[in-house]
């Protein structure tokens, strides 16, 4: 049997698959109480199947919940694990993702790089170091007005590219393999109601990561906290005494949180925080809404303990007020499962090194579908998808870094036949 060499693979059509998906608008909505959180991201999940159909992927379909399954089928006679490949369509709400205008500036050659819709958005070479490893490179932006979509249409444009190739090249011989494109990752819900019997598959990865050669197999974990502030209302005209504002009260609650530590803008690698992402509300009743995270999931308690004395301390200072205090379970941190599977990680680190690529084993300060998917029995790392400067404008990415992202998807399919007896 001849040996087909994956990585002389040069009809890549990577890059025209994420213009034209970057062009759709998918951004989610943290507010929406309907899942998917917008219809309008069921306008990409749609052409997906649509193209799955056309390579010949006769089960493509979109569930009623936004999901796209598919299966590219076995072409080995070898009992190989199923694997599954993952990626979200939507875009994050920070940023708008409507009319996105992407711009290929190409033969990348170190120069600060000037967005034309909006000259004050600009991609400095010096604030950006991993454009040092880009010159030579075609370089994919939007326009300076909206971010690019990389994260995650650039994952979703790989896993696409690399199933035509997988279905026009028998020889990369394989087993079988799932395909599941997630709506509302950016909103934290992208695999809420996703049906892994449906799904089928043993072992996943997220093509979502960062930097060309990177894995991920540990996040945050991550609880959300719920703070409700009940103050008394009465006529400003005839408050002397009387009211007290619970809005006052949560603004208080904020300025006593930890300045020099426990927050995003203070920390680092595995350090954790907590951070408020949202205050609402009026002088009879607030909100602030906090996200909790660390890579240690016993320090979640640690910090809901530290945010709850904060809060007792404020309140204990109005009399009359009351307050709620809710946390919810977001994910986990994934290496707490993918350390009982090392062989996945093991393959993803073959395969990366396989494209001529260095290997890079990291952790994330954030989480992934993948981060619920292994705690739900998929266990699922996070394998780079090139983009970076993720949810702003100044996102970016490689053509070249997109079309070795789609070489490694080969190579996991192909290393776990490999590796897979009679």
């Amino acid at each position: 049997m001849i040996y087909f060499d994956i990585n002389k693979v040069s009809d890549f059509q990577v890059v025209e698959r994420f213009i034209r998906y970057v062009q759709i608008d998918t951004e989610s909505d943290p507010h929406a109480t309907s899942f998917p959180s917008t219809e309008k991201q069921k306008d990409l999940s749609r052409l997906l199947v649509s193209e799955l159909q056309q390579m010949g992927i006769t089960d493509a379909h979109l569930d009623e919940y936004g999901y796209v399954y598919a299966t590219i089928p076995s072409n080995t006679d070898k009992e190989v694990p199923v694997i599954c490949f993952c990626s979200h369509v939507d875009t994050s709400p920070d940023c708008s993702g409507k009319d996105v205008k992407p711009l290929i500036h190409t033969d990348y050659q170190g120069q600060d790089i000037v967005l034309p819709d909006d000259p004050s958005v600009i991609i400095k070479y010096n604030e950006h170091p991993d454009l040092r490893h880009q010159l030579g490179h075609d370089i994919i932006t939007a326009s300076g007005t909206t971010l690019l979509g990389a994260d995650d249409k650039a994952g979703v444009a790989e896993i696409m590219d690399a199933t035509r190739l997988l279905m026009d090249h028998p020889e990369i011989k394989h087993g079988e393999i799932k395909l599941l494109f997630t709506p509302d990752e950016e909103v934290g819900q992208g695999v809420e109601y996703v049906d892994l019997k449906k799904l089928g598959a043993q072992f996943g990865y997220t093509i979502d990561g960062e930097k060309a050669g990177t894995i991920e197999d540990e996040t945050f974990s991550a609880d959300g906290v719920r703070v409700i502030i009940h103050g008394i209302s009465v006529h400003p005209g005839f408050a002397k005494g009387k009211m007290v504002s619970a809005l006052k009260v949560a603004a208080d609650i904020i300025a006593d949180l930890p300045k020099e530590k426990l927050s995003p803008e203070t920390t680092v690698e595995k350090e954790g925080f907590i951070h408020p992402t949202e205050m609402k509300g009026g002088v009879d009743k607030a909100e602030i809404n906090f996200i909790i995270r660390d890579h240690h999931t016993a320090k979640l308690a640690e910090y809901e303990d530290i945010l709850q004395r904060i809060i007792e301390n404020v309140v204990a200072s109005y009399p009359g007020v009351s307050y709620a205090f809710d946390v919810k379970e977001q994910y986990r941190n994934m290496k707490e499962v993918l350390d009982q599977h090392p062989e996945i990680m093991e393959v993803g680190l073959e395969a990366i090194k396989r494209v001529g690529l260095a290997p890079e084993r990291r952790s994330i300060r954030g989480g992934t579908d993948g981060s619920r998917l292994s705690f739900m029995g998929l266990p699922c790392p996070n394998v780079f998808a090139g983009g970076h400067a993720f949810h702003g404008k100044m996102e970016w990415i490689s053509k070249q870094d997109m079309e070795k992202a789609v070489l490694t998807i080969l190579h996991i399919a192909r290393i776990w036949e490999e590796r897979s007896g009679k």
